[in-house]
């Protein structure tokens, strides 16, 4: 018989993966959905240490955020302004354009741990103004982190609609 399946998940107790790790982008993450098998609801368990972030500023296209803050505190960086945050507060990040850009940084002196729900788009694709940059993402295969398509890019490097297809006469 199959392991049985558990709907609750102690955070105290989940195994962290380390996540970003470049710079000042890094953090410690449990994908808290995936644990509990969620199929249409994203949740992530995240820490990450003072003076850190765990991503770049972004915005998505597909996809609504709520972070949740259990711990710490820091800056939320939303739409061009800046927010103070800490233990308690709610923040939202919608679906959008640049104005709803968002990332949160630890700038206090202990670990800042949160939650981040989303809604979970099939397809998405991410804005990140800071670079330029752009991702078009498909949700990973069921069961790891490996996603069907990736892509990041910048528009200036776009190509035309019929690019390398055959466009001569076929009669």
């Amino acid at each position: 018989m199959g392991s049985e399946y558990n709907p609750v998940l102690r955070l105290s107790e989940a195994e962290l993966e380390r996540n970003a790790d470049q710079g000042w982008f890094e953090s410690h993450d449990a994908y808290v959905g995936d644990i509990l098998k969620l199929t249409r609801l994203g949740c992530a368990y995240t820490e990450v240490a003072p003076g850190k972030t765990a991503c770049p500023y972004h915005v998505h296209h597909a996809e609504d955020e709520m972070l949740v803050i259990l711990a710490g505190g820091g800056d939320y960086r939303f739409g061009g302004k800046t927010y103070k945050v800490k233990a308690g507060d709610v923040l939202g990040a919608p679906v959008g354009g640049p104005e709803y850009a968002h990332q949160l940084i630890n700038t206090g002196t202990e670990t800042l741990k949160y939650l981040v729900i989303s809604s979970k788009a099939d397809i998405d694709v991410c804005e990140y103004p800071d670079s330029g940059k752009f991702q078009v993402m498909s949700r990973p295969v069921q069961g790891s982190h490996q996603r069907r398509l990736r892509y990041i890019g910048r528009q200036e490097t776009s190509l035309e609609y019929l690019d390398g297809e055959n466009i001569g006469d076929k009669s």
